[in-house]
């Protein structure tokens, strides 16, 4: 009589899974934007340079204030691979050991210096769960409305979010925690460009 209570309850079961109704995921929006930030993370790059794959993989910080960022990219061993410093009218990047190079786009400074695009002017928004559409709308993500390609052509998947800090309460505005980014052109990932982003902590 075991055998047939047992195969009964498992079946049981199974179907009170098969009835019970999905949790829906919060629709609440993530928090204000900030012009004044601070974060640090860690960040996986997968990209294709001279038809060879590629990666980097490390830490980071990142500052930004309404008119400037800065960027510091770290290896897995504590060295600075690069910093990045971006106002309104120039962009400088300095690799370890290297004099400073500057330009007016950081975008393609960063793919002709690194070998792959970083793109910090998007990341302004994108830490923080936001973006411009590729209608020009501007998007505001949640848990329930995670996933949008960017007028410029990157698609964002926020696949994950920060635990609310003591004091917040469980009804904070969530915050992103990991972000993956692919360059997206006519719905197609292009140039094996993907980036991933996990927040381990914000100012």
């Amino acid at each position: 009589m075991i055998r047939p209570l047992l195969i009964a309850a498992v079946l049981s079961t199974l179907a009170a899974c098969a009835t019970t109704p999905a949790v829906p995921r919060s629709t609440v929006a993530v928090a204000p934007y900030r012009d004044n930030l601070e974060l640090a993370g860690r960040i996986a790059i997968n990209y294709s340079r001279d038809d060879k794959k590629e990666s980097l993989n490390g830490k980071f910080t990142w500052q930004q204030t309404a008119s400037a960022t800065d960027v510091t990219l770290i290896s897995p061993t504590g060295q600075t691979v690069a910093v990045i410093k971006v106002t309104p009218t120039e962009a400088t990047l300095q690799e370890s050991g290297k004099p400073p190079r500057s330009a007016p786009n950081l975008d393609r400074l960063t793919q002709q210096t690194l070998g792959w695009t970083l793109p910090v002017s998007g990341l302004r928004d994108w830490l923080q769960g936001y973006a411009t559409d590729r209608e020009g709308k501007r998007f505001v993500a949640s848990p329930a409305n995670d996933n949008v390609i960017t007028r410029d052509g990157w698609k964002l998947e926020y696949m994950s979010w920060q635990e609310p800090v003591p004091g917040e309460g469980k009804d904070a505005p969530p915050r992103p925690k990991r972000i993956d980014v692919t360059r997206i052109a006519l719905g197609q990932p292009v140039d094996d460009m993907a980036i991933r982003i996990v927040i381990d902590a914000a100012q």
